[in-house]
């Protein structure tokens, strides 16, 4: 069973070494550091410069459909044989986004509202990030349907940063 991950930066090398995970999808302002972690080769670490945002903002980066379509293939080129971690700064927005898109777009079945279960079930602080899920949601072809469930399963809890988490994949 293939296995997906999510963290925040702060817990990273800890839990890509925890799961022996061998990709790595990044989602994170341009200009922060991320030291790749040991046990993933360059070409299985995706990194996507993107701000926290849903709206152009002057000085940000604002994900587009560039971002949508790199993310989307690294998600269907991935064997599935080892895990994958997702992590983002706070591991709560963007990374779980990425992972809400990853189980929508390797579960092409999956109703969404299902899937947006899951994540909550899974990450009770989970706030993904809007502008990310309405590009999939086009890209995939889902009619809304992904955009609906994100808003149905609400903001998440408060926290500073997200517990590492494995999201259920089909």
């Amino acid at each position: 069973m293939p296995t997906l991950h999510v963290s925040p930066l702060s817990r990273l090398d800890e839990t890509v070494a925890a799961v022996r995970a061998r990709h790595l999808v990044t989602l994170i302002n341009l200009g922060t550091p991320v030291a790749r972690p040991a046990g993933i080769a360059p070409e299985r670490h995706l990194f996507l410069g993107m701000s926290d945002i849903n709206q152009a903002l002057d000085g940000h980066v604002l994900a587009g459909q560039e971002h949508m379509a790199r993310l989307l293939a690294f998600l269907r080129d991935w064997d599935r044989a080892e895990p994958m971690v997702i992590h983002c700064w706070a591991g709560i927005s963007r990374s779980t986004a990425a992972a809400y898109i990853a189980a929508c777009t390797l579960g092409p079945e999956q109703d969404e509202d299902e899937v947006a279960d899951a994540l909550r079930a899974a990450a009770p602080s989970a706030t993904p990030n809007a502008r990310l899920v309405a590009l999939a949601d086009t890209a995939l072809g889902r009619r809304g349907r992904m955009i609906r469930a994100i808003e149905r399963i609400g903001r998440g809890a408060d926290a500073f940063e997200g517990t590492p988490f494995a999201m259920p994949l089909a």
